[in-house]
This record gives structure tokens, C-alpha cells and sequence, in this order.
């Protein structure tokens, strides 16, 4: 039975079991469009002062069609507007298989606003699709996409550094070439598309914070015993925060679906996300 298949399959079993109808409608019809917001603190080792309280939004796994549409993407960009985040970062997946989708994301991506900007990086399925199409959608955008480079900025006196890597199952990754040139005491922030490269992040030891997709969660979960599927690279690290060495990882449950278009116990959302000093934790 395939992942589609078993989902159907499982959902209409659960659904059987509690509620019937209600119980299917609620995981197809409800819980993939009912977007929270995630509040987040993360404590930083040697967080300059002028970092304390800087607050990021993160959005990832969007997957415009077939489940998702763009008055949905329009209305999760306007959720994450009023956050009055000082950055938002994208962690990859905009499209699910139509490349040319990318297209029509352009003006909804242009209508986000960060004090300090809006930053992407490609998720698996982009680059499935096509990534010269995503590249070139990204262009028509004032979203700067990084593909194994980043971007220093100050910040109340002192340096931030976003960083992105290509993404690690279908691209072309190179956590040297996204690090270069960031100074060993400027705090940085990787965005990875897939959480269990994390393992390679926190070995290399200059990244401070981690921020993944990918997984969705699981899309469903169940009690005591958490996601029934999880795609690869994403099997380990699959929803929330995680500590690893000296390094933090987040994984976003993401705002989209694959299909089968469902979620149990797994709301999609957007990850409000506050670096705070170590020493006020």
C-alpha cells in the first residue's frame, strides 16, 4: 500500500472509530487550513545584547496545489505580517509538481515585510519541479534566495549572518560555501530544507540555530506514538525544537500538504522565533 493509499485508508479507519464523518471531515477538510502560530524562544550562547529579542518568522513547506491555493498563501503571508518579524525565512517547498507555480506565488512573496528583510532557500520539491523555473520566479521577487551563500547584516552594533544551503536531498549542498566569510563571532542562522542535516551543521560547529521543514510533522500523528510516515531526510529531527551539541534545530510542521491532503494531530504553521541571551533563560 502506498503513503497515499495508507493514509486514506488509515484516516477513514480512525474516523470509523471516533466520529465517522465528522472525524474524516475534520482531518481533509479543517485541520490542513487551520494555520497556528508557534511562539518560540531559543537561548543563545553569547547572544550580543543587540541580538535579545530578535524575532524571526519562518514559513515553510507552502506546496501552492493541488491542496493548497494561493488565497490560502495569501492569507498565511497576512498572519505573518502582523508578527512585525525583523526577518522572514522561507525554508523551501513553494511548489508541490507544477514548476510554473512559482509564478504565481511572485505576488504574494513581494507582499511580505520584515524589517530586515525576506530570505529562501529551495526545498526538494522546487527542484524537482524545475530550478531554473524557481530561480527565475525568484528573481521577480525582493525575496533574496540563497543557494549556499549568505548575508551579514547589522543589527543594533552588532553582526547577524542568514545563511542558506542548497537543498541536501535533491541539490547540490555546501554548508563551506554557505558559511564563507561569516567572522567565528557573528551569530548565524542556517536554513536548511531537510532537519536531519542538522547532524552535519552541528558537527561543523559555526552555526548557531537551524531552521528545517520538510516533514511536515508527519501530516498525522497519533498519541504515544507520533508520526506514522516521515520522508526521508527528515526521520530523525521530525517536528520542534532539538538541542545538538552547542547547536539549536527547529523544525517547522510547515503550512502545506502533499497529498493525500490530510492532517491528524499535526496543524499546519508558522514559527514565531525569538533569540534571547542564554543568561535570561
Amino acid at each position: 500500500m502506498d503513503r497515499r493509499k495508507f493514509f486514506k485508508w488509515l484516516i477513514t479507519t480512525l474516523a470509523t472509530a471516533t466520529s465517522g464523518y465528522g472525524g474524516y471531515h475534520y482531518a481533509f477538510n479543517i485541520e490542513p487550513y487551520n494555520v497556528g502560530i508557534e511562539h518560540i524562544q531559543i537561548p543563545i550562547k553569547h547572544l550580543p545584547s543587540g541580538l535579545d529579542g530578535f524575532k524571526i518568522v519562518q514559513i515553510s513547506d507552502i506546496h501552492l496545489y493541488p491542496a493548497i491555493n494561493i488565497a490560502h498563501v495569501h492569507h498565511v503571508f497576512n498572519m505573518a505580517n502582523k508578527l512585525k518579524p525583523d526577518v522572514i525565512l522561507l525554508t523551501g517547498d513553494y511548489v508541490t509538481d507544477i514548476g510554473q507555480a512559482i509564478f504565481e506565488l511572485v505576488p504574494a512573496l513581494d507582499s511580505l515585510n520584515a524589517r530586515y528583510g525576506v530570505f529562501a532557500i529551495h526545498g526538494n520539491h522546487d527542484l524537482w519541479a524545475g530550478r531554473k523555473v524557481s530561480v527565475t520566479g525568484f528573481w521577480e521577487t525582493n525575496v533574496s534566495l540563497l543557494v549556499n551563500e549568505n548575508v551579514v547584516f547589522d543589527v543594533n552594533s552588532t553582526q547577524l549572518a542568514i545563511a542558506g544551503v542548497d537543498d541536501t536531498w535533491a541539490g547540490n549542498p555546501s554548508l563551506d560555501m554557505a558559511l564563507d566569510n561569516i567572522s567565528p563571532n557573528t551569530t548565524t542562522i542556517l536554513m536548511a530544507h531537510e532537519p536531519d542535516f542538522a547532524d552535519v551543521t552541528a558537527n561543523d560547529g559555526r552555526v548557531h540555530l537551524q531552521l528545517s521543514g520538510h516533514s511536515h510533522g508527519g501530516q498525522v500523528r497519533l498519541p504515544f506514538f507520533g508520526a506514522l510516515i516521515l520522508p526521508s531526510h527528515a526521520e530523525k529531527y521530525d517536528m520542534g525544537l532539538y538541542q545538538i551539541d552547542d547547536m539549536w534545530l527547529y523544525t517547522s510542521r510547515g503550512v502545506g500538504v502533499v497529498l493525500p491532503a490530510v492532517r491528524f494531530n499535526c496543524p499546519p504553521e508558522i514559527s514565531e522565533i525569538t533569540l534571547v541571551c542564554h543568561n535570561n533563560t
